[in-house]
């Protein structure tokens, strides 16, 4: 039986092993990064709902400068996006630190992408369903569409995991996501950098 504790304790061993062997690269992607922003920081956290909706921060490295206009408003996602933070979002690195997330227990390697608080309310009662297991670092809609899918139809992938979730699908999760990492495919939606803002069901 795929249980709740057994995918969590695969989950440790296997993020613990991994982030044995790629710190090295980790150390220089922040480096990288450090100089790319201006200064503006290396990592990114923000509060994000996880099982059953209980809120913790969660890890990513910083692509994006803190640039704002006159107003002290910050600028568009695509303005503030450098090419290095282009690079590392568009091959995914920028979800590596979210390891740490998964080794504390706040996260899955596999699962529903954890997404901003202020969606909560917005939810159907089916669509929360999703908060039934730990967010993930990638899951079963990142790797049928990632951001170029409508909401609607992300949230649907989301709940149809929560219902299905085994062994056997995360390992096929696991490869899906290698392949799309390689090909760089649906990182962004087609009018945003990354993914339009919900904001509810029609």
């Amino acid at each position: 039986m795929y249980s709740h504790f057994f995918k969590r304790v695969i989950d440790f061993i296997l993020v613990f092993c991994v982030l044995a062997l790629i710190w090295p690269i980790l150390f220089l992607v922040a480096l990288w990064l450090y100089f790319a922003n201006k200064g503006a920081g290396v990592f990114f956290t923000q509060e994000r709902p996880g099982k059953d909706g209980k809120i913790f921060r969660v890890i990513k490295f910083k692509t994006m400068t803190d640039e704002r206009d006159a107003e002290g408003n910050l600028l568009p996602d695509a303005v503030r996006l450098t090419k290095v933070g282009s690079f590392v979002r568009s091959t995914s690195i920028d979800e590596l630190p979210q390891l740490l997330n998964v080794l504390k227990g706040n996260m899955a390697l596999i699962g529903p992408r954890p997404l901003l608080p202020q969606y909560l309310p917005l939810y159907s009662k089916e669509q929360a369903r999703r908060h039934e297991v730990r967010p993930g670092i990638t899951g079963w809609a990142q790797v049928n569409g990632r951001n170029t899918i409508s909401w609607s139809k992300k949230f649907e992938l989301d709940v149809w995991y929560v219902d299905h979730c085994s062994f056997l699908l995360d390992l096929k999760i696991v490869f899906m996501t290698i392949r799309k990492v390689f090909i760089r495919e649906g990182i962004s939606s087609d009018t945003s950098a990354t993914m339009e803002v919900f904001t509810g069901n029609n």
